[in-house]
């Protein structure tokens, strides 16, 4: 019995006062009902400064968006660049212009951009060479604007035929909502400072084959620029099912487990070691979950098992293909009577993507999750770096190493784990600022990770760990 209860005592005395100060829990102290070591681990509860910026996000702007991109008539990647009131042309110049107004609101820390690139032909939806432009809003984060955080949707739509660059598509669901949720953060957005940079993008080309969100993915990449997460919002204008019924406080997220990005090499240690739920995706959508299911935005996230929906796709998977942590929110359930439809009624039934099949309320709390997880991901550290389990000696402990990050704000280290049969991480124990620390518990049984904590009291995403020998 002494030697069981021996597993659960893993700190140094000195690391113990760090984890009491950290997060108020002694270190190895049981509490009712837990097995092993450390606390409960609880969600991040919003402050009053996330508080007051979720009361701004304005359900009424996110309307007159929506309705605003529906009235171009259609939004087609194909469609007119140069009429100035109808086609794709006409809502890049709109939301150009609003951005930049939002952007003025920053005191110049908020630079806007029209991000254009002409994509050859590809069949069978880019039947010639066509400009693709981007709107793209840059807040400069205030002490470490080289980490980036991106927020998405899709500016394009279409009809039935996804060749039809004439007939009237309003997209209003998909995606003049997800622009709306973009725009509108943008907004909120620029009179704050956070930590870290955050962009907010409508993307064009998705409807003909994820186009724009590939360009930007890869204008990242070649610039080693360090996204420390990317977020679509494609699909989340209605809480109305096809059947009628309404789920209105649920978002889906969409969260890949094996990496699109995985080398063979990576798949060799994940099989080795189990990590198939714990990719870099799955530990955002559980940082989600963790800040944004709660009273201040009034919704539930139903974090999904996959990459996207069943065999389809979205602007997400361009930064998963170049290794960047990305996930997709789409509404509880889909009406496809409203979603790539020519504007027609049959049998009495009215098809097409308008805006009176919107819920505008549900839109704005869509928003408010976006919003309390960006702005946590903005004020908080980083995900901690090359984060290592040591594996040079067979023992029934687990040590684990990583290396200490640059933030000026850097208060210490958490580590966090869970029963292999855990969705969640359900146990944390504060370390203190270390980069190391032995757990007297044995990584066959569990799954483990380490997460940053700033010296605001907020937490960064888990950082899952690899073997070193």
């Amino acid at each position: 019995m002494a030697e069981e209860r021996s597993r659960r005592v893993f700190l140094s005395t000195s690391a113990a006062l760090s984890a009491v100060a950290l997060t108020g829990v002694p270190a190895g102290a049981e509490q009712p009902g837990d097995r092993g070591p450390g606390g409960s681990l609880a969600p991040q509860r919003p402050d009053a400064e996330l508080r007051a910026i979720l009361r701004e996000i304005d359900e009424h702007r996110i309307e007159a968006t929506v309705r605003r991109l529906a009235a171009f008539g259609t939004r087609h990647t194909l469609s007119s660049q140069t009429d100035p009131v109808r086609g794709i042309g006409a809502a890049r110049d709109w939301i150009f212009a609003e951005l930049t107004k939002s952007a003025e609101r920053s005191g110049g820390r908020m630079k806007v951009e029209l991000q254009s690139y002409v994509q050859p032909p590809a069949p069978p939806r880019i039947p010639v060479a066509t400009t693709i432009t981007n709107v793209v809003a840059t807040l400069r984060g205030s002490t470490t604007p080289e980490q980036v955080h991106v927020v998405s949707g899709h500016y394009d739509s279409r009809c039935s035929d996804p060749l039809d660059a004439v007939k009237d598509a309003p997209g209003a669901d998909d995606d003049a909502s997800g622009v709306a949720v973009s725009m509108e953060l943008a907004r909120v957005f620029a009179t704050r400072r956070p930590a870290s940079t955050i962009v907010f993008v409508a993307v064009a080309g998705e409807e003909q084959g994820l186009f724009g969100a590939r360009h930007l993915a890869t204008l990242y990449k070649t610039a080693g620029t360090n996204v420390r997460a990317m977020f679509t919002n494609d699909i989340v204008g209605s809480s109305r099912a096809d059947d009628g019924t309404r789920d209105p406080r649920t978002i889906r997220l969409f969260a890949e487990g094996v990496p699109t990005s995985e080398t063979p090499a990576q798949a060799d240690i994940r099989r080795a070691v189990g990590g198939e739920n714990d990719s870099p995706s799955r530990q955002l959508a559980r940082f989600v979950r963790s800040v944004a299911e709660n009273d201040a935005t009034g919704m539930s996230v139903r974090v999904i098992y996959r990459r996207d929906r069943y065999l389809r796709g979205g602007d997400h998977i361009p930064f998963l293909e170049q290794g960047y942590p990305a996930a997709r929110f789409t509404e509880p359930h889909e009406d496809f009577a409203h979603q790539h439809q020519d504007v027609r009624v049959e049998n009495g039934k009215q098809f097409g993507d308008l805006p009176e099949f919107c819920d505008f309320p549900f839109i704005a709390r869509v928003a408010r999750v976006n919003a309390a997880t960006l702005w946590s991901l903005a004020t908080a550290p980083g995900a901690p770096e090359d984060v290592r389990i040591r594996t040079n000696q067979l023992t029934n402990d687990t040590d684990l190493v990583w290396r200490r990050g640059t933030e000026p704000d850097l208060a210490g280290y958490e580590v966090v784990w869970r029963e292999t049969t855990e969705a969640e991480w359900t146990h944390v124990i504060g370390v203190g600022d270390r980069t190391e620390a032995k757990v007297d518990l044995s990584k066959d049984n569990v799954f483990f990770g380490v997460r940053a904590v700033g010296k605001n009291g907020r937490r960064g995403p888990v950082a899952f760990p690899t073997p070193l020998s």
